[in-house]
């Protein structure tokens, strides 16, 4: 998905629409919800960008099944420094 979608479904879940590159080619197919506005779009964008971090984090987090072996294996800290180093890589803004 591009960015454009990814914060319409966050500003309006489930919504149906069609869009191109920009918000002004946005074509509101949704009966429930209504259109956003741009304000509330570029909002969205604003809580969409202080997510990246957590984005980034969990493309790098360790697997379930890594996990899972780590406990199996009763290795946790190796564990917890793979996960302190991508949270040392990617911090909170």
């Amino acid at each position: 998905m591009n960015k454009i979608v990814d914060v319409l479904f966050l500003i309006r879940p489930n919504a149906q629409f069609s869009v191109g590159d920009t918000f002004e080619s946005l074509k509101w197919l949704d009966e429930e919800q209504t259109k956003p506005t741009k304000a509330e779009y570029d909002e969205g964008v604003k809580a969409y960008d202080a997510q990246a971090y957590a984005r980034k984090r969990e493309a790098e987090y360790p697997s379930i099944q890594e996990c899972v072996h780590a406990i199996l294996d009763d290795d946790l800290t190796a564990l917890q420094e793979k996960r302190q180093a991508i949270k040392t890589k990617y911090p909170k803004s």
